[in-house]
């Protein structure tokens, strides 16, 4: 498909899905705590396995990145009271204070920016980053409001409950996500590669967001997710055979190319190479 044609499919079903759940909130079908969770959790799988929509060209995340910046620049916009839009702050907000786009939201949205443009398809340390912020950190509010259970020691805001949705969250979304790439063949099977990274990056994921660092922890989870899978990449890439990729060799248990054309000549080197 044409990149620009996935740019505008992208942004039509980013849109339908965020303007759908602004008329839920303002109709009040649904709690504004609640539709700004489900935002939180929906548009990023969303976003991301629109992915698959754009060829394999070096402009392709830089048009991507353009949806997520498009709607950040809205948020800011509307946060700031230069857009006037009730039903987008009734949705995005906790009390109906546009001001409070400024800070979450606008944040989730500049993380997405970020990490397309640094990790795109070519590693899913990008990918499981966001979908713990996604899953992770969108579930944990609905989960720690619904299941009594002890406070944290460390944080009295934060909750036992919470904090392990944090992580089932996290971990769920990113294994469902990942293995669709794996499926599709953007990443290189087995599965089984990622659980050991991916458990322990939603375990770094559910630590940081438990701290105490209200309307951050977009950015506070999201990085430390992207460092932990970061040091994955040290030790996850295997040594790439030399020679080209006539497809004689067996692939290693970390490498091989996602596109099946064989031996050395694939783009990635493993699982969580960059």
């Amino acid at each position: 498909m044409n990149n620009y044609i996935a740019l505008i499919i992208t942004f039509a079903l980013s849109m339908l899905f965020l303007r759908s759940m602004d008329y839920i909130a303002h109709r009040g079908w649904m709690d504004s705590k609640l539709s700004r969770k489900v935002i939180h959790i929906g548009t990023g799988p969303l976003f991301v396995l629109c992915w698959f929509l754009f060829r394999d060209t070096p402009d392709a995340r830089w048009l991507a990145a353009l949806v997520p910046f498009a709607i950040t620049v809205q948020f800011a916009l509307i946060g700031l009271g230069v857009i006037k839009d009730e039903a987008s702050v009734q949705a995005m907000s906790r009390t109906g204070d546009p001001k409070e786009i400024l800070r979450g939201p606008l944040y989730y949205g500049i993380m997405f920016v970020v990490l397309t443009l640094i990790y795109w398809k070519d590693s899913p340390i990008g990918i499981i980053a966001l979908m713990m912020m996604c899953g992770g950190d969108g579930i944990a509010d609905v989960v720690g409001r619904r299941i009594a259970s002890p406070k944290l020691p460390w944080s009295r805001e934060k909750s036992i409950a919470g904090t392990l949705g944090v992580f089932a969250g996290g971990w769920l979304m990113s294994f469902g996500i990942i293995y669709i790439y794996i499926l599709t063949g953007v990443f290189p099977a087995p599965f089984t590669n990622y659980l050991f990274p991916i458990t322990l990056i939603a375990l770094a994921g559910a630590l940081i967001e438990s701290l105490h660092y209200k309307d951050i922890d977009n950015v506070t989870m999201t990085l430390a997710s992207a460092v932990v899978g970061s040091l994955f990449s040290k030790t996850l890439v295997p040594k790439k055979k030399k020679g080209g990729g006539g497809g004689g060799g067996e692939a290693p248990t970390f490498g091989g190319g996602g596109n099946g054309k064989g031996g050395g000549g694939g783009r990635r080197g493993g699982p969580f190479s960059v």
